[in-house]
């Protein structure tokens, strides 16, 4: 009906008509309006506005009143009252809505803690047998907790969205009022304003009360996991490891496998604190939930930011959050320091993994490492540096720091020291040991059998890398019966160098020759001439005598045989072809400085009858022991003339020398040219040595005693005490009109000077001593009381040498040999008449009449002998005193 009509007929209880915005506004300022449309009344508008004028109707009764219902109502004395009972009873209706919802739940959870309870008691009074059944109980029941805790949690939600539709509601109804009257549009506002108020304060409420339930969840799972334990303890007696240490373990476990866990758990410690700081700010703040989150961030970052906080909740929220970044960012420090301290730890304990190719790897540290990281250097001079890499069971700072106290000059080569076992695969993939060109096993100090044994299981790991070799292995070996074991391991891979071997036979040559030990001191070493092997397919077809003179900077010594599966045979015969795929073997300064020319113009030499002088029996003093005594007695055997007489003389009780001799190998009756004379005593005792006739012996040996060869100081200082007494005892005994003379030659020391004295004494017998240290080198040299043997320095350049090219330990060790090839050192009247004029490469061709090859001389007045001059080709006048060093076979 229209609203006319509604106008007219004011006492009807049945007609409705739309409010005048006058009594909205009127009934909004009320501090009983509810929030919610509601119906309004039905008291006409102009009766209203002339109440004064209008009088309600007169009744009976007021039962007669409430049953009419328009009469009474339209009474202005109770208009006022009639409106505040139905503000209030609508208020009433509002909440009892709301709260009907929340009174349900608290019911559900009241009984749901009620049956928790109840299971409780009945779970105390049930026996012990039982109790494992009630875990699983009380498991269930909190299960039914969380599950009615997120039903709340879930119709919470459900109302929140209720209370959106209301808002949303409200806000067309509010459209609506502003189209009637435009005046009370700041009352519509202020109605949804204090709407959405009341809406996002629930949500606040909410999300506080999540953020601490989620910061009390630990406690109750941890007070959980302490029950358990004292449950499963006081249940099994004989379970010995709670749950809490369990756990505590598989923490460790997990922070301790895996690389990253530490930073991850740092990382979801962070999130969460944000995100807990985040809605306990959304909770107390009226800020929205993403700037919450932003802000707790913040405090989170900088500990500083929580100072502009206002209000008691928003600063203990934000207090709390900046002392959690605190510590989040503390343990994040320690995590980082502890990172950089482990990788720099690693750096300078030389756990690092070298990424190298074509480098030389040596494993193990002893004496000679710095000989054979000097002549490495110079090896590698040539190719303008390279790249040396040393493991050793020793700390990388201290490998370093004794490299640095070495005193020679690395030109250009690095030395890289890392530290592990050459026994560990993991370490040996660590220095690159499949990309290695040469890989050196280093002997250890000390017992023999224990560094070979050692050596052994080396090469057995180098043998087992997947990824194969690309290089050869050079074993340093202490004994010679260790070799064939060796080689059998690492087959064709394995090049052996048996220390004691080689200065064995070095101290045997150089006593029948003295001054011997210089040349192979220039040999062996790379800061000299050395021997190299290479193919120069413009010699192929030319005989051999041919190729002696092709070459202006180097000395061909033998050739390489393609045809024999690359055989080294040295000093070949001069009818000797040189074949497609043959490489000749020379003595050099460098690879790089030699090349074959063209064939010099020499003169025919003359040929001259070159006798070789006949061997002589020769008496020889042994002072020391060592384990390889008895290869050095067999090699002795082979070199020596019949009727030679081999003293020893040592602290070895005589009984036993012949038992130790027999389990070394030897066999006494096989000893064809030299007779055995044992005599005990110490060789640094004078007395001990009177008792030997020491001006009668042609070559005097002294060996680094077995008992103190671990001490290389120690050793050396035996043996130079040992040269001194003897020197002294020799020169005593000389006939004093013999010594007057040799002092007269010699004119350069008074009569009463010892050093001169043992100078002219060293003309009547040649004493080899075995040194060890380089330091005390220098002293022997100055005094030139003793030819000298230096072991570890030599032992050192044989190894680079193998460690450069494995096919000169072919030569080596026929150099070394019994049989074939050695060096020799012959007087200039076996080659050339006083004062006769010849070329160096003349006195090659008469040399090569007995099929020797002369590879240097040393002058009359000379100290050192030069290999491989220069200016072959040039003639100059020679003496007979004049000495030359020929490859030739042995005697």
């Amino acid at each position: 009906m229209s609203l006319d009509s509604a106008e007219a007929s004011p006492s009807s209880s049945r007609d409705w008509f739309f409010p005048s915005p006058s009594f909205i506004h009127s009934t909004s300022n009320s501090p009983q309006s509810p929030n919610y449309p509601r119906k309004f009344s039905t008291i006409p508008r102009h009766s209203r506005s002339s109440h004064t004028d209008w009088k309600p109707p007169k009744t009976s009764t007021f039962r007669s009143v409430s049953s009419s219902g328009s009469a009474a109502y339209g009474d202005p004395k109770y208009g006022r009252v009639r409106r505040r009972i139905e503000l209030r009873r609508r208020e009433k209706m509002a909440k009892q809505e709301k709260e009907d919802p929340v009174l349900e739940q608290k019911r559900d959870v009241s009984k749901a803690v009620s049956g928790v309870k109840t299971a409780i008691g009945e779970m105390g009074i049930r026996d012990f047998g039982q109790r494992v059944k009630i875990r699983w109980q009380m498991a269930s029941y909190i299960a039914i907790l969380i599950t009615a805790f997120g039903s709340l949690v879930h119709k919470n939600f459900s109302l929140h969205n209720q209370v959106i539709d209301l808002q949303d509601q409200i806000s067309t109804m509010n459209i609506r009022l502003q189209a009637c009257n435009t005046s009370d549009t700041f009352d519509t506002i202020s109605i949804l304003q204090e709407g959405d108020h009341l809406s996002s304060k629930g949500l606040k409420i909410l999300a506080l009360t999540v953020s601490i339930a989620l910061l009390s969840m630990p406690l109750f799972v941890f007070k959980y996991i302490d029950y358990i334990s004292k449950f499963r303890s006081s249940y099994n007696c004989s379970e010995k490891v709670s749950l809490n240490k369990q756990l505590e373990y598989r923490v460790d476990v997990l922070l301790s496998v895996h690389p990253y866990a530490k930073a991850l758990a740092l990382l979801v410690a962070t999130l969460m604190l944000i995100c807990l700081g985040g809605l306990a700010l959304f909770g107390v703040t009226d800020d929205s939930l993403a700037d919450c989150l932003w802000l707790s961030w913040t405090y989170v970052a900088d500990s500083g930011n929580h100072a502009n906080s206002e209000g008691m909740g928003p600063r203990l929220v934000s207090v709390s959050i900046s002392f959690g970044g605190m510590l989040i960012f503390a343990m994040m420090l320690g995590l980082v320091s502890d990172a950089i301290s482990e990788k720099l730890d690693s750096l300078r304990k030389g756990r690092s993994e070298v990424v190298e190719q074509n480098h030389t790897l040596i494993l193990g540290w002893s004496d000679k490492l710095g000989s054979l990281l000097n002549q490495l250097v110079i090896a590698n001079e040539s190719l303008g540096g390279g790249i040396v890499v040393v493991m050793a069971e020793r700390d990388k700072e201290e490998m370093e720091l004794d490299i640095a106290k070495m005193e020679f000059d690395f030109r250009g080569t690095s030395v890289i020291c890392r530290s592990g076992s050459p026994l560990i695969l993991a370490d040996l993939k660590k220095v690159s040991v499949s990309k290695a060109r040469a890989i050196v096993v280093l002997a250890d100090d000390g017992n023999a059998d224990q560094s070979d044994a050692r050596a052994l299981r080396t090469v057995l790991s180098l043998t087992g890398v997947k990824e194969g070799l690309r290089g050869h292995i050079v074993v340093e070996l202490s004994d010679l019966d260790n070799e064939v074991l060796v080689k059998l391991v690492g087959g064709e891979l394995v090049e052996t160098v048996v220390a004691h071997d080689v200065i064995g036979r070095l101290m045997i040559q150089c006593a029948r020759q003295p001054g011997l030990a210089q040349i192979w001191e220039d040999i062996l070493g790379f800061e000299n001439c050395e021997f190299y092997i290479k193919r120069w397919p413009q010699l192929d077809g030319m005989q051999f005598e041919d190729v002696l003179i092709s070459f202006p900077d180097a000395i061909p010594c033998g050739v390489k045989v393609a045809s024999r599966g690359g055989k080294i045979i040295l000093n070949p015969e001069d009818s000797y072809v040189l074949q497609g795929g043959d490489e000749v073997l020379v003595i050099a300064e460098d690879d790089d400085t030699y090349a074959p020319g063209a064939l010099p113009m020499v003169n025919g030499a003359s040929f001259m009858h070159i006798a070789r002088p006949a061997r002589k029996p020769q008496k020889i003093l042994l002072c020391g022991w060592r384990r390889d005594v008895d290869d050095m007695i067999v090699v002795l055997d082979a070199f020596l003339a019949p009727g030679s007489e081999l003293w020893m003389f040592n602290e070895v009780v005589e009984s036993e020398r012949e038992r130790k001799l027999i389990d070394g190998g030897l066999d006494l009756s096989r000893l064809v040219n030299i007779t055995l004379v044992h005599r005990e005593g110490n060789a640094v005792i004078r007395r001990h040595l009177e008792s030997l006739p020491l001006e009668s012996f042609d070559s005097i040996l002294i060996l680094a005693d077995e008992s103190v060869e671990d001490s290389a100081i120690q050793a050396d200082s035996r043996s130079l005490a040992t040269l001194l007494l003897i020197r002294d005892i020799q020169a005593k005994r000389l006939p004093y009109r013999e010594a007057m003379v040799t002092r007269g030659q010699r004119g350069s020391f008074s009569r009463g000077s010892w050093i001169g004295e043992m100078q002219q004494a060293s003309d009547r017998s040649v004493i080899i001593s075995e040194i060890l240290d380089p330091r005390t080198k220098n002293l022997l040299s100055m005094s030139k009381i003793s030819d000298y043997v230096l072991s570890n320095e030599l032992v050192s350049m044989a190894l680079a040498m193998v460690a450069e090219d494995r096919q000169i330990n072919d030569v080596l060790e026929e150099l070394f040999a019994e049989e074939g090839n050695e060096l020799h050192i012959r007087l200039a009247e076996l080659y050339l008449h006083e004062g006769e004029e010849m070329s160096f490469y003349e006195i090659i061709l008469r040399a090569r009449q007995k099929r020797e090859i002369v590879i240097g001389y040393r002058l009359e007045n000379a100290e050192r002998a030069v290999i491989n001059p220069p200016n072959k080709n040039e003639r100059r006048r020679w003496s007979v005193k004049d000495v030359f060093v020929v490859i030739t076979e042995k005697e």
